[in-house]
C-alpha cells in the first residue's frame, strides 16, 4: 500500500524547490542506513528536519522517494565517472582513478545501497532500470580506458570489452564481501587483489597501478 497524505498548506513551491536536492541527499544516507525496503517517508522527513507534508509534496507516494533517491544517487556516481574519463589524463592515470572510485570507502551513499539496490531489483523494475545503466556506464567506460591505452601502447590487451567485463566482476565479488562481512578481507587486500587481476589482463605489472 502507498502511503500519502495532503501536501500541507505552509509549503511554498519556492522552499520545496530549495529543499528538493538536500532531501534527496537525505533520502540516500537514511536508505544507506536503514536498507530501501525499511525506509519509511517519516524517517527521512525526521533526518531532514521537515514535515511529511512537504516530503510528499516533492514525490507523492513512499515508492517514488525511493526510485528517485535511488536516481539521484546514480547520477551522482556517474559525474564522479565522468570526471574521469573526460579529464585530459593518460589511459594509466585514468585506470588508476577509476579503480580507486570502485572501492568501497565507506560513503554512506556508495556501496550499501548499490547492495541494496542489485537486491531491490529484483522486483522493481525502476531500480532495475537505474541500476543497470550504472553498471553499464561503468564497464562502458572502463572499456574505453583500456581501448585508449590499447592505443597508445600502454597495455596489451586483444578484447577491452571483455576485460572490462571480467575486472568489473571480481571488483564487484571483492567489493561486496569488504562492504558487507566485516574483517574477511581489508581495503588493502582489495587494492592489491585488484591492482594484481587488472594487470593480468593488460599486461602490466601491479606496481604500475599504485
Amino acid at each position: 500500500m502507498h502511503e500519502r497524505i495532503g501536501y500541507g498548506s505552509g509549503v511554498t513551491r519556492r522552499a520545496a524547490e530549495i529543499r528538493l536536492d538536500a532531501l534527496l541527499r537525505t533520502a540516500c544516507d537514511v536508505i544507506s542506513q536503514r536498507g530501501l525496503s525499511n525506509t519509511r517517508t517519516a524517517d527521512v522527513a525526521e533526518a531532514a528536519g521537515v514535515s511529511q507534508a512537504l516530503v510528499f509534496y516533492h514525490f507523492a507516494t513512499k515508492e517514488r522517494l525511493l526510485a528517485q533517491a535511488f536516481g539521484y544517487a546514480v547520477e551522482q556516481e556517474l559525474a564522479r565517472l565522468d570526471a574521469v574519463v573526460r579529464s585530459s589524463a593518460p589511459p594509466l592515470a585514468k585506470l588508476r582513478r577509476l579503480l580507486r572510485l570502485y572501492t568501497p570507502s565507506g560513503r554512506s551513499t556508495s556501496w550499501s545501497m548499490w547492495i541494496d539496490g542489485w537486491s531491490e531489483s529484483l522486483r522493481t523494475p525502476e531500480l532495475e532500470r537505474l541500476s543497470r545503466r550504472l553498471d553499464l556506464r561503468w564497464r562502458e567506460d572502463l572499456a574505453a580506458v583500456i581501448a585508449d591505452g590499447v592505443r597508445e601502447g600502454t597495455f596489451e590487451c586483444a578484447d577491452p570489452a571483455g576485460a572490462a567485463w571480467r575486472i568489473n566482476a571480481v571488483m564487484d565479488g571483492l567489493a561486496v564481501q569488504l562492504a558487507v562481512h566485516d574483517r574477511v578481507i581489508s581495503r588493502r587486500q582489495f587494492a592489491e587483489w585488484i591492482r594484481l587481476v587488472t594487470a593480468r589482463e593488460l599486461g602490466l605489472e601491479p606496481a604500475q597501478l599504485e
